[in-house]
């Protein structure tokens, strides 16, 4: 399957570590590069706002999705190619995932990770089969990946995780990976 679409889930802030952005913003130029569309959360804050400019600054396509309630919190991102507010997080999950290809994790919070779990699970149930590819730069999910290796050992997972979980250490290894 032809990829055209990456869903991006990420932080409304852009964490401490510089590395953070510049993954975000060379992941935006390549996607532009590749001509794969952003779908993302809205904002313009943090390392959302950071893909979505580095993907509009060269020439790509954003499809911002972002529920009522975040309208300010996050900043809805009014440069985009289209912004699209929905009622709640859950339609906003559910458009997103109906709008990509792939997935793609950067750094995140709360939010981030239960982006990340719940397309994992829908991949796991069979809902979809779309790649989900975790970005771990400079080690940020280095503990996640061992407890996630730590709930396989245990019996927890119906397979490995490696099956449905890709883990690239450069946006350069995503786009290599699913491309």
């Amino acid at each position: 399957m032809e990829i055209k679409s990456f869903a991006v889930f990420c932080g409304s802030k852009s964490g401490k570590d510089q590395v953070f952005e510049e993954d975000a913003k060379t992941l935006g130029k390549l996607m532009a590069e590749q001509q794969i569309s952003l779908v993302y959360g809205g904002g313009n804050k943090g390392l959302m706002g950071t893909v979505a400019d580095a993907v509009m600054a060269h020439g790509g396509k954003v499809v911002g999705v972002i529920p009522e309630v975040l309208l300010e919190w996050e900043h809805a991102h009014r440069g985009i190619t289209d912004l699209r507010v929905v009622a709640d997080m859950h339609v906003r999950k559910r458009m997103m995932y109906e709008l990509c290809d792939a997935a793609i994790v950067l750094p995140g919070g709360h939010g981030t990770l239960d982006e990340m779990f719940e397309m994992l699970t829908w991949n796991t149930l069979n809902i979809h089969d779309k790649k989900i590819v975790l970005l771990n730069s400079n080690g940020f999910y280095t503990h996640l990946i061992a407890h996630i290796e730590t709930m396989s050992a245990q019996g927890f997972l119906y397979e490995s995780w490696r099956d449905r979980l890709i883990v690239c250490n450069s946006p350069e290894d995503i786009i290599s990976y699913l491309v």
